[in-house]
């Protein structure tokens, strides 16, 4: 696909401004009604979803050229998914493609930051955007006696992901995955040089570095001989759930989240959890995991010419409702002594952490408002704990806590303080 493919799309967009907010029927206060990150913080329309679908068609009529200046609006962007979802509660047509195909479009110009430059250099040069960050050459998994599916053949694969094994600050959330894994004898193993899902690259715009990336890491998992590959990490989730499926690489093994695997362990006796923990909690949403991490749906066939927008044969559009969302939660309820309350904003229509597409790399401040306005909607809960399902979330959350008095965990640490 390419922008061209989605004019269709950006010139049904209607300017009503619906993609800036979440739906009028799920808005239960006015502090937090909007769902777009981008267009909160700077307010002028050219940073909504329906303002990038208008630069879109500019682009495509050379009315506007690409330009560094351009990249301001490209890149200030979470890709988080809300616009896309917010448009879809009542229209048929595509809001995020079309951003990502932008983003696509810059990079095959030369026009990108220098920021990504360098990530998609290491990832080019060591097969990961961040490099581990061991030290001493220790690295996340050391001491675990794990097995290493490159090597040996395994039932489960576990993939950490680039943000964990590249940031020390988390590897306490893969160690605990990887024990309960073992706790409840699952035959797991690791690649101790595990590549990138590459799924970072594609929203960032590198589609080449991600299709290269994919090609690698199915022939690595067809050799393992695994049945299972489960991931902590939403991004790497989404990438091989719902983009190596998009661009036709089938992984051939199923494709689970940690907190799905982990609920199926519970439900089959393999762990247990005993220990009380004595909380009140609330559950943020990854974009990735949750709305964006619906199954791509396959669809040939062609818009029907008229007013209306009809579709031959008729086309199922993903609208994030089937994301994963349930698990997590109860996983969480199925903790002793834990009560799960609410964000206003959740599920399909939850904030985003800030971290996504890009932003935390190329401009922290713009992340760290994002992260703090979630924040604000968590302690609103009156949860002592904020709990997250991906790496990237959690980093973010706990840079902008800045001694507030909320906890935020990774869903692994809740659930190894009850089970191990």
């Amino acid at each position: 696909m390419a922008l061209e493919d989605y004019r269709t799309d950006m010139e049904a967009c209607c300017r009503c401004s619906v993609c800036k907010f979440i739906p009028m029927e799920q808005v239960k206060s006015y502090d937090f009604a909007y769902g777009c990150p981008s267009i909160a913080r700077y307010n002028f329309h050219a940073y909504s979803g329906g303002g990038r679908l208008a630069i879109g068609i500019a682009l495509l009529d050379k009315e506007l050229e690409y330009s560094r200046g351009l990249l301001d609006i490209v890149y200030n962007c979470q890709m988080c998914g809300a616009c896309d979802v917010s448009c879809k509660y009542a229209m048929d047509m595509d809001v995020f493609e079309p951003i990502s195909e932008m983003r696509i479009a810059c990079v095959e110009r030369g026009l990108t930051l220098p920021v990504f430059e360098k990530m998609i250099a290491s990832l080019r040069q060591n097969g990961n955007l961040v490099p581990p960050a061991g030290a001493g050459g220790k690295r996340w998994f050391d001491d675990l006696e794990v097995k290493d599916y490159t090597r040996e053949k395994v039932e489960v694969i576990f993939h950490a992901g680039c943000r964990l094994g590249g940031d020390r600050s988390l590897w306490e959330a893969g160690r605990m995955a990887l024990a309960l894994l073992k706790k409840a004898g699952v035959d797991v193993g690791i690649a101790a040089g595990e590549k990138c899902c590459g799924g970072r690259a594609h929203y960032l715009g590198y589609r080449e570095e991600f299709l290269k990336q994919a090609e690698q890491n199915v022939k690595q998992f067809a050799r393992a001989g695994a049945t299972v590959l489960v991931t902590g990490c939403a991004e790497c989730y989404q990438a091989f759930r719902v983009l190596y499926d998009r661009y036709g690489f089938t992984p051939g093994l199923e494709v689970l989240h940690i907190s799905e695997y982990l609920l199926r362990l519970v439900r089959e006796g393999r762990l247990r959890p005993y220990r009380e923990l004595n909380m009140k909690v609330t559950y943020h949403d990854p974009c990735y995991l949750g709305r964006l991490g619906e199954p791509w749906v396959h669809w040939e066939g062609k818009l029907k010419p008229g007013q209306i927008r009809l579709f031959d044969p008729p086309r199922e559009f993903r609208r994030g409702s089937y994301g994963v969302y349930q698990p997590p939660r109860e996983l969480l309820m199925g903790i002793p002594g834990i009560t799960l309350a609410e964000m206003e904003r959740n599920r399909e229509y939850a904030w985003c952490c800030g971290a996504g597409g890009g932003v935390k790399e190329s401009n922290p401040d713009f992340a760290l408002w994002t992260a703090r306005e979630r924040l604000k909607e968590a302690r609103l809960t009156g949860a002592d704990v904020l709990v997250t399902a991906c790496p990237g979330c959690l980093r973010n959350f706990r840079d902008a806590l800045a001694g507030q008095p909320l906890r935020v965990n990774d869903i692994t640490e809740l659930v190894a303080g009850a089970c191990l």
